[in-house]
């Protein structure tokens, strides 16, 4: 397909927008959001700013006003910090009342309702009054102890104040949970100092408050100007507490911050009015907010209605609708999953939506790309679901490229994946990896991170690893942290000594090298060097989840193949989870500088080596700072001959000039 010229591409958006100007002045009747809107009037300034000869006087730019606006202990809940079911409109609203009547009949409800903060979830623990400790939400059972971080808010009390009527709650355990948030004016003063410092600036309040509040340096957390929010208060008695009204007027008194919007309704016609008011005015709150929370004011009726897997049934996030914004797809990658299962991936031109850049979305499956008729070279309208995740809502039809064609998915298969074959099982809309179950597949993953090469889990071989999987105590990577020696004991395959040390091993790999743990993931296309390569150059997993292409292909070695595999895994929605399932049961990659007498220098190896094999030779280079490569190139500084040379590289070493050492000679390099 041949890509479209700017000043054919800048003559669509004139068009389009214009289009679209006159249906929202003159028709009053709008076909798009503002956010659509915006996002292709900035694509079309991009273009006309670097090629002024493009612009004409009915550009709507030149229109006279124009522009539109590191090792935390864990600990156990004293009751599980439970995440909320989403719903997206009174509809959805109105279906949830529905199933709480059906199981509470001829109840009268009354609703509680606040706004939902966009922060980072936590637990404050008072003992008679005094803050003893402060706990992350971490999987709903057990969070990280980050009291020593806590302690630097300044608004969260490490005494709670005394107040007549609340004297009971200044005896025994309180606990007060709510949000940590940076506010919007601390976020814009923060990114003030950072432009000052010639520093780069942070993306968004949310993910700010929540890497600060994990940083192990509480100095380093004070320096950053954090507010807890509260939301729920606890108690051993629960008459202490008979509503949520109640519990809201009780932190207030006892010195602790919770939003003034808070309010009891009488009905849900009262409450729907509650989030309609909101969706106009929440951008004027000093926080960040993607909806509001409802829930039954009574508590009594709130506990007895009950929990449905991680959900309260009692309570919902009611979502605002997601920012949007435009973007043009420039390919399709095909992730395969822990499951097997094959997951299109469209990675798209950097965008912003809702606060961070994002260049890939999920389009879920071969029946959801026909249904929205997603093709490459398509301007396409993201959104994030729940503020969270992008998706692909629909195409921009009117810009679609001549001479475009529908994605063949099948074709894509074939030429992503030639060594393996797909199949759709009975009404399945997912293509999966034929001849192998999910249990396989996990079994070969679990079996892969744990191996010498990856995180090198001693007693965690194939064995081991089919006893587990087989016996439903490892349903992912990350399980294998929650294992106990009560579990293993129950496998015929361990006595205590056995199930101890394989516990044991497994706990002292929770800091693992970075490039050991990049590795151990299983990401199509990247082995050893490339690991190391892609630690080097992100330094933390969490730098390398948002990596874009662009910044992946400027990494010696890594081409457009292996970047967008790397895009496509971490655009997995299975593997963002098992990654925060991971860092939620403390696993913690640690990247060290590589130093040593090597740092700057490749070696290949051809023939056989007798003092090591090839495979610890490749570690001994790499841990002195050397680079270990497949072939020879004309960056290649050493090749080590062994027995039964290889004459090609041979050859190669002598065409790029490339010195040819003895194995003794790789030796000495190794222990000088």
């Amino acid at each position: 397909m041949t890509p479209i010229q700017p000043s054919e591409r800048a003559s669509e958006l004139r068009q389009l927008l214009n289009s679209y100007s006159y249906e929202y002045h003159v028709l009053d009747e709008p076909s798009v959001d503002d956010a659509v809107y915006d996002s292709l009037f900035t694509e079309l300034k991009s273009i006309e700013a670097s090629q002024p000869e493009l612009i004409t006087l009915d550009s709507p730019t030149q229109r006279v006003g124009g522009e539109l606006k590191g090792g935390f202990k864990k600990a156990t809940h004293s009751s599980r910090m439970l995440s909320l079911n989403d719903v997206f409109d009174k509809h959805e609203v109105e279906a949830w009342v529905a199933r709480m009547d059906k199981l509470l009949p001829n109840r009268k409800h009354e609703y509680f309702a606040d706004v939902k903060m966009d922060g980072l979830a936590c637990a404050l623990i008072y003992q008679d009054g005094i803050l003893t400790q402060a706990l992350t939400r971490g999987d709903s059972y057990v969070g990280e102890d980050v009291t020593s971080n806590v302690r630097t808010i300044a608004n969260v009390p490490l005494a709670l104040r005394h107040s007549e009527g609340y004297a009971q709650f200044l005896t025994g355990r309180t606990e007060i949970r709510g949000e940590i948030v940076m506010l919007k004016k601390d976020f814009d003063e923060l990114n003030k100092k950072q432009r000052a410092s010639d520093n780069p600036e942070f993306k968004n309040p949310r993910n700010l408050a929540a890497g600060t509040i994990r940083q192990l340096d509480p100095k380093l957390v004070a320096s950053r100007p954090l507010t807890f929010i509260a939301y729920d208060l606890l108690r051993e008695s629960n008459s202490d507490i008979p509503t949520y009204d109640h519990a809201y007027r009780a932190i207030r008194e006892l010195g602790v911050r919770c939003n003034q919007q808070a309010s009891v309704f009488g009905s849900l016609g009262s409450v729907m009015s509650f989030v309609a008011d909101w969706d106009d005015l929440r951008h004027e709150l000093p926080f960040n907010t993607d909806g509001l929370v409802i829930k039954l004011n009574d508590r009594a009726q709130y506990a007895e209605l009950g929990i449905v897997g991680k959900q309260p049934r009692a309570a919902v996030a009611y979502k605002y609708a997601a920012e949007q914004a435009t973007t043009v797809v420039r390919d399709i990658v095909i992730s395969i999953g822990r499951t097997g299962a094959a997951t299109p991936v469209a990675v798209f031109d950097p965008v912003d939506v809702a606060g961070t850049t994002v260049q890939h979305a999920s389009l879920h499956n071969a029946d959801e790309i026909a249904r929205k008729d997603v093709r490459i070279g398509d301007t396409v309208v993201i959104f994030k679901a729940g503020d969270i995740i992008p998706q692909v809502e629909r195409v921009v039809l009117e810009l679609r490229p001549q001479g475009s064609s529908a994605f063949d998915y099948k074709a894509a298969l074939l030429e992503q994946y030639p060594e393996l074959e797909f199949e759709r099982r009975g009404d399945d809309v997912v293509y999966r990896v034929k001849g192998s179950s999910s249990d396989l597949i996990l079994k070969r993953s679990v079996e892969y991170y744990a191996s010498k090469g990856a995180l090198d889990i001693d007693t965690l071989g194939e064995k081991n690893v089919v006893a587990l999987v087989d016996a439903g105590l490892v349903k992912d990577i990350a399980d294998i942290y929650l294992l106990t020696v009560d579990d293993l004991i129950q496998l015929d395959r361990f006595a205590e000594i056995s199930a101890q040390k394989l516990v044991d091993a497994i706990q002292s790999k929770k800091t693992p090298p970075l490039e050991k743990f990049i590795l151990g993931l299983g990401i199509r296309h990247v082995g050893a060097q490339t690991a190391i390569d892609l630690a080097g150059a992100f330094k933390s997993i969490d730098s390398l989840r948002l990596a874009i292409i662009e910044r992946l292909e400027s990494i010696d070695g890594i081409g457009k193949v292996v970047a967008e595999s790397i895009v496509a895994w971490f655009a997995d929605e299975d593997n963002q989870a098992l990654l925060d399932k991971l860092a939620s049961v403390g696993v913690q990659p640690v990247f060290e500088e590589k130093t040593g007498g090597l740092v700057g220098q490749s070696f290949v190896v051809t023939g056989t080596l007798e003092s090591m094999s090839r495979d610890e030779a490749a570690d001994k280079i790499r841990s002195l700072g050397g680079t270990f490569q497949s072939s020879v190139g004309k960056d290649t500084t050493y090749l080590v001959a062994g027995g039964k040379v290889g004459a090609s590289k041979l050859a190669k070493a002598e065409k790029y000039g490339v010195e040819i050492i003895s194995e003794q000679r790789l030796v000495e390099l190794l222990t000088d």
